[in-house]
């Protein structure tokens, strides 16, 4: 049985700033571990979200989101699958910031520095939604040194980093690359299921 979006922010809770986890989760429970992180989690803690898609368009979660009513005040988006797909009917949200493609490595992490330091008052949470896509788009070794500088720079700034990885879409070297840089990792999950 998949956990709830509140369990998982008690998890979340008890880790210290600047952990790098792997987010485990299954097709089922993928919006129960978005609403944990950043409905539930980020707000107890008063923590602003930058939420990096690479596998489903911003507006496509912002959707979402407002269905939930979840408050996105604090919830800024780096979007990397959308600007390949715009159309001149786009909406456009005031939170979101475009990377041309998941491919764009160092855009992506310019774009994070550039909203922490726009919100440098505040303690920062940023979910990498996720691997997978990455992985589709990116060779492994270089994807592997993405994640290394990445989070490495996160840590300094005392930012939480969870990267989520799709567990049925998952290879062995996603998932050792996982083992590498992460602290730790949630399955969203029972290991019997």
């Amino acid at each position: 049985m998949p956990k709830s979006p509140a369990q998982l922010a008690e998890e979340l809770s008890e880790l210290p700033p600047s952990s790098a986890i792997s987010l485990r989760i299954m097709g089922e429970s993928y919006f129960d571990a978005i609403r944990g992180v950043v409905d539930i989690f980020a707000p107890k803690k008063d923590i602003d979200t930058i939420y990096i898609t690479s596998a489903i368009p911003s507006q496509s979660i912002i959707d979402v989101l407002k269905i939930l009513e979840i408050d996105m005040k604090h919830i800024y988006f780096v979007d990397c699958v959308s600007h390949s797909m715009m159309t001149s009917g786009t909406r456009k949200h005031e939170n979101v910031f475009y990377v041309e493609s998941p491919t764009m490595l160092e855009n992506i992490m310019l774009k994070v520095e550039y909203l922490m330091r726009k919100t440098s008052d505040r303690t920062t949470v940023v979910l990498l939604d996720s691997i997978n896509a990455l992985g589709i788009h990116n060779d492994n070794k270089i994807l592997s040194e993405f994640l290394h500088i990445f989070i490495n720079n996160l840590r300094a700034k005392d930012a939480y980093v969870i990267i989520l990885s799709m567990d049925e879409f998952s290879t062995e070297e996603v998932l050792n690359m996982m083992n590498l840089v992460c602290d730790t990792s949630i399955q969203m999950e029972d290991s019997e299921t």
